[in-house]
């Protein structure tokens, strides 16, 4: 046991128990930690402190294999990127001496050739850099739970140890197709591109396309190909592969055939149908060299759990989309229902948004963040429907009472759209677009950056936008004077580096 689970011990008042053979103390799981970063082992060491294991740690690949020589591990959780003996190598070590031994890959580029290698060689698992301890605590106990379980396999029908390895290798390449598909961010073109990367790699193809299927032409239409030479794909390989493509879609499922290539003795190409509610509406193919051992039973099931995960993907991103989209447009609604009483709303939220996406680009905002502040910029307002005509029209000044009453449209915006879960940041967007820098805005008087920065991207915007349009009760004003404004609250109504950038834009815009 290693010296902070030692201490934990202490610590707990727990008397330390002599290692007795066949006992509880041998029930424990060994894990071994492997890493020359020792600053990385200890996070993982005090991670799995309160767990019960027993640890120990070894900062390079040639003392791990030295250790494993000496005693069993359970799990052995290693960093890929390693002096001397790389990760890579010391899995196929551990793949070697010790088949049985689970291990957990650790890299900072997950989604490289060098991980699906990784995965191919029988790692149970790989964890991305940066990672925090309840996805390792939980990946370390799926790990352990499927080692048990292959165990008992194996001792229930005397399975050779390369049966087991195999296997292993393919629960790995499963299990990691399943999490990077699941993991799959941004537009379909993105998706579309990983699928077919992630077709190659875990197959060693040299080529592949996605192509989107027609089904009222019968056509085809490329959306990714990876070649050599695109242009030959499309004048040649596409229209000799077009009869195959047919045949996915008619008996939708993956076929195997030969590419048609000089001195080619094994089929090399793989084409799987793509599949929303069991209409096809695309094909995955992959080309393997024609110089190796052609299609594989195992790669021919990897391409089916990549096209299958990948189906089920999109279709919950077309109905998530198509729900998203809905919702949206009711919000709109409730935006233009405003618009019949108060004309200057709408078309108020919609400068808004163009200028927040503008100012929130400029300063480098994440495009996540860019959508959820085009969205609390068009809705921002939404709060004002609950707002009597006789004060949200009032051509003159406000009392104290009826600013109390405006005052409260950006906690009614949140309450309107609380039961939406899926517009929580935004709901946070537009609570807080009327506090100030200085902590004496509404509703909760939050002050500098604890206010969150798209609110106050909203903040600015929204001010600059009100000043330089009409409204019943005073003209707007000119642009220069609007800046003036601006430059003159910064740090107390307002955040001094958005009014810096909002500044900018809107100088070059009005020149």
């Amino acid at each position: 046991m290693c010296g902070p689970v030692a201490r934990r011990v202490d610590q707990e008042g727990r008397m330390p128990q002599p290692a007795i053979t066949g006992g509880f103390e041998s029930l424990r799981k060994k894990i071994l930690i492997v890493d020359d970063d020792t600053g990385l082992r200890q996070l993982i060491v005090e991670g799995l402190s309160n767990s019960d294991y027993d640890i120990a740690e070894a900062e390079s690949g040639t003392e791990a294999i030295r250790k494993i020589g000496e005693q069993a591990y359970d799990l052995v959780i290693t960093d890929m990127m390693m002096p001397g003996m790389s990760g890579m190598e010391l899995l196929t070590r551990i793949r070697e001496v010790e088949p049985e031994t689970a291990v957990l890959v650790i890299t900072a580029y997950p989604a490289t050739h060098l991980a699906v290698t990784a995965m191919k060689k029988g790692a149970v698992d790989f964890l991305a850099k940066p990672f925090d301890i309840d996805t390792l605590l939980f990946k370390i106990d799926v790990s352990l739970q499927e080692t048990a379980i292959s165990k008992n396999g194996v001792q229930a029908r005397g399975a050779e140890p390369i049966q087991l390895v195999n296997k292993k290798e393919e629960l790995s390449l499963k299990s990691y197709i399943y999490e990077n598909i699941e993991n799959a961010s941004g537009g379909n073109d993105q998706i579309f591109q990983k699928i077919v990367d992630m077709s190659m790699q875990v197959v060693d193809g040299e080529s592949g396309a996605l192509l989107l299927y027609d089904e009222d032409e019968k056509l085809f239409h490329p959306q990714v190909i990876k070649s050599g030479d695109v242009q030959d794909y499309l004048d040649k390989k596409l229209p000799f592969l077009t009869k195959l493509f047919l045949e996915v879609v008619e008996k939708r499922e993956a076929v195997v055939a030969k590419s048609g290539e000089k001195g080619e003795f094994l089929p090399t190409v793989i084409c799987a149908p793509l599949m929303i509610r069991n209409r096809v509406f695309g094909v995955l193919t992959v080309k393997k060299d024609s110089r190796g051992p052609g299609v594989s039973r195992n790669d021919l099931r990897h391409i089916q759990s990549l096209t299958n995960r990948a189906s089920l993907n999109l279709e919950n991103k077309v109905l998530y989309e198509s729900l998203y989209i809905n919702l949206i447009e009711t919000f709109k609604s409730l935006v233009a229902s405003i618009q019949l009483r108060d004309h200057y709303t709408e078309e108020h939220s919609y400068r808004v948004m163009e200028l927040s996406l503008a100012v929130a680009d400029a300063m480098g905002c994440r495009e996540s963040e860019l959508e959820s502040l085009k969205i609390a910029a068009i809705l921002h307002d939404i709060g004002k429907i609950a707002i009597p005509d006789s004060v949200l029209l009032k051509p003159g000044r406000l009392s104290d009472d009826e600013y109390a009453i405006i005052k409260t449209h950006p906690a009614i915006g949140d309450s309107i759209l609380q039961f939406m879960v899926i517009f929580g940041n935004e709901r946070n967007i537009i609570l807080h677009h009327h506090e100030r820098w200085d902590g004496r805005g509404y509703p909760d008087g939050l002050a500098g950056e604890d206010i969150p920065l798209l609110s106050r991207i909203l903040c600015a915007v929204d001010a600059y936008d009100a000043m330089t349009n009409t409204r019943p009760y005073r003209e707007a004003m000119k642009v220069e004077d609007a800046v003036v404004e601006l430059l003159r609250n910064r740090n107390t109504q307002f955040d001094e580096k958005v009014v810096d950038c909002l500044v900018k834009l809107v100088l070059r815009q009005s020149r």
